[in-house]
């Protein structure tokens, strides 16, 4: 008395396929799982089993031994409950046997035989229909989510006796289905806006540069010179994500456990505002089984890291390679799991500890050695990371007091989507969506420049001791600039205008 049915575990963002066997056996009735499975799975014996008596079908009186293939492979979460019960139940039904290959099933069981929804639903169901599983049967709450894959069929189920009835052909399961386009085509209400915004015209074209390329930008200035008030408003003018995008996003908050119930795709780019007392584990990621940090809840979306001197070194530190390589590395016992975090990093911060050095109107409280400190906690590699570093001079009063409104995120917008379409056509074919992504091989060949830009580039290197690093990051904002012009080729004021972006930080 032998059966087999399909789950599925995750580790990183990819989903491995377990393969649930079930066994009786004459002697002392027990229940037994081998495997590899952690707390969580072994706890689920007793839940499996309540929940088949409280369902009113029969646990066999027999040794039940259940086996997670492959065996070297660690398994954690809840997920696994309902395949179990079913590979159980199948082992005295040949008629269930026959049909449990071709489904996945997932789901955490009540003790009453409810289904209760799982996390990392997408990347599992996209590992099955690649593996040519393609028939999914999980948690009602779920479904939505399921469904947003190609080719998968979504069964949903809301209790184990309904998942029984539908292998024995006593009724049938309804199968979900969405439609991607309308979910794209959902635009998100905000409560604010960029008119909302005084004065700060230099300001508000360097944030649209940075959301333009995906251009890291920092914003340095004086307390209550609306650095924060603009940073809330950069979502209003992210450029709409594509379906790629917007899978790669939902993946994430899958994995991490943050999707909705009844919620299929995430179609607006992410906005994180980590408090600065957050850990480094927190920020990147971690734990005895990887989870997604902040770094990468935010991929394909901001990071807005408010008043960034006040984090802890060392765990700002731990930006340096992912906005290097776009992903985060988290090795552990349990094995390595990489994360996307292709991010715009937006962060802000005061001149000084009191926050007035360079003031004309107030007196800095703060000794030179005491604001030398307090810059010095940012490193020299982390800000050549960021692209873009611009001052955030006070909002004058008859800028405050002007009746008239500044321009709105919708057109802002419109030009940010203009710009961002010229280089999803343009970089189609190499696996990228933006400026800021754009590798040394790649930038030589997009990023090509006449000579009296050439000058002028040599001439900025020299004289303010750029890094390479940072000659890459200029010819990619010029790159931007031009594409907000809809230029096919850098001119040299593009290049001009992203110098006047980096020279900022030789002052500090």
């Amino acid at each position: 008395m032998f059966a087999k049915s399909h789950c599925c575990n995750v580790l990183g963002m990819d989903g491995q396929m377990v393969e649930v066997e079930a066994d009786l056996s004459n002697g002392l009735p027990g229940f037994d799982i081998v495997g590899l499975p952690d707390s969580s799975i072994k706890e689920s014996k007793e839940r499996i089993r309540n929940a088949i008596k409280n369902t009113g079908l029969k646990l066999p009186i027999k040794k039940i031994t259940i086996n997670l293939a492959p065996a070297s492979l660690k398994k954690e979460g809840a997920s696994f409950d309902l395949s179990i019960a079913m590979a159980i139940l199948a082992t005295e039904d040949a008629e269930i046997g026959r049909q449990l290959g071709e489904y996945l099933l997932l789901g955490e069981l009540a003790l009453d035989g409810k289904l209760r929804p799982v996390s990392g639903i997408l990347p599992m169901v996209i590992a099955s229909v690649t593996s040519g599983i393609k028939k999914v049967i999980l948690p009602t709450e779920n479904a939505l989510e399921a469904a947003v894959v190609e080719d998968a069929e979504v069964y949903p189920a809301e209790h184990l006796l309904h998942v029984y009835q539908h292998f024995l052909g006593e009724k049938q399961l309804e199968r979900t289905t969405v439609d991607i386009k309308q979910i794209m085509n959902n635009e998100e209400l905000y409560d604010v806006d960029f008119s909302e915004v005084k004065g700060q015209l230099d300001v508000r074209r360097a944030v649209e540069i940075a959301v333009a390329g995906g251009h890291n930008i920092l914003m340095i200035g004086t307390p209550g010179s609306g650095k924060s008030m603009i940073a809330k408003r950069i979502p209003t003018i992210l450029p709409d994500m594509t379906y790629d995008e917007a899978l790669e996003v939902t993946k994430v908050h899958s994995v991490a456990g943050y999707i909705k119930n009844n919620t299929s795709l995430i179609t607006t780019r992410p906005f994180r505002n980590p408090h600065h007392t957050i850990s480094t584990t927190g920020l990147a990621g971690g734990g005895s089984y990887p989870r997604p940090g902040e770094l990468s809840l935010a991929h394909n979306g901001v990071l807005f890291l408010d008043e960034l001197p006040e984090f802890n070194p060392s765990t700002i530190e731990v930006l340096r390679q992912p906005l290097e390589d776009g992903e985060v590395t988290i090795s552990r016992v349990s094995g390595t799991a990489k994360y996307p975090c292709n991010i715009l990093l937006v962060a802000s911060m005061n001149p000084c500890k009191c926050g007035y050095y360079g003031d004309n109107e107030r007196e800095c409280s703060c000794t030179p050695p005491a604001v030398a400190k307090y810059r010095g906690r940012i490193s020299g590699p982390l800000l050549d990371r960021i692209d873009i570093h611009i001052n955030v001079p006070p909002v004058q009063f008859n800028d405050l007091r002007k009746g008239e409104k500044g321009e709105s995120s919708a057109d802002i917008k419109e030009r940010v989507n203009k710009a961002r379409k010229i280089q999803l056509e343009r970089y189609k074919n190499d696996g990228i969506y933006s400026n800021s992504q754009l590798t040394p091989k790649l930038t030589r060949q997009y990023c090509q420049i006449d000579d009296e830009s050439e000058m002028l580039l040599k001439m900025a290197f020299d004289k303010l001791g750029f890094s390479a690093r940072t000659h890459d990051r200029l010819l990619k904002v010029a790159r931007t600039v031009a594409d907000l012009s809809a230029h096919e080729n850098i001119s040299k004021s593009d290049i001009a205008e992203a110098i006047q972006y980096r020279s900022f930080d030789r002052k500090l």
